[in-house]
């Protein structure tokens, strides 16, 4: 019962949030890049899927336009356009992981094939936010820190938002950290908000 008081509160707390005049006008930012970060329990992955897609009917009743960027259809995206999905599939079971892991990293590089990929979605549709999903099942090949890097250039003229399954913690020892299912370190990355925190 508490979960699900919690998840329902997360839904509320979102959709006051990116309804918002303050956010989508992206003030009280100091002049940072407009990304948040939506942490949620690794256990309420796939509650997540449902809840986002709920949000964002909600949203558009509201008269917010989302544009809803998955990283893992878009990474399957890239590789079927670039010819090597099947190629992929069919070496898979013989080849090691790291190598494997490799291939995929060098294929969908963030700088070179992502990020313009993204590019081209914001440039063709008329949106007041973007929600980036699917970080779980894109890892190892794509890192959250690695995308949000690469994104400040491309996706500034909006908020976005990155539903990341795990913790997004600051400390003034370490700084600002992602961590991928609450166990796995996702690097450093400081240029993000968390919108749990964020005051409408």
């Amino acid at each position: 019962m508490t979960q699900q008081l919690d998840r329902r509160a997360r839904a509320e707390h979102l959709f006051k949030v990116v309804s918002s005049e303050r956010f989508l006008a992206k003030e009280g930012l100091g002049n940072e890049v407009p990304f948040f970060i939506c942490p949620f329990g690794a256990e309420d992955g796939l509650a997540m899927v449902d809840d986002r897609k709920d949000l964002i009917a909600r949203l558009g009743h509201e008269g917010v336009q989302v544009l809803d960027v998955d990283l893992y259809d878009l990474a399957l995206e890239i590789l079927a356009e670039r010819d090597v999905l099947e190629q992929l599939i069919e070496v898979e079971p013989d080849t090691d992981k790291s190598e494997l892991k490799e291939m995929l990293q060098g294929v969908l590089d963030p700088q070179d094939h992502l990020i313009p990929k993204i590019g081209d979605r914001i440039a063709a549709t008329a949106h007041d936010v973007i929600f980036l999903s699917g970080v779980g099942e894109v890892y190892p090949f794509l890192r959250s820190h690695n995308v949000l890097n690469n994104l400040q250039s491309t996706a500034k003229d909006k908020p976005t938002v990155l539903f990341f399954p795990g913790n997004y913690t600051h400390a003034l020892a370490t700084g600002a950290s992602l961590d991928l299912f609450g166990l796995l370190h996702d690097d450093k990355y400081y240029r993000a908000f968390n919108i749990m925190n964020y005051e409408v």
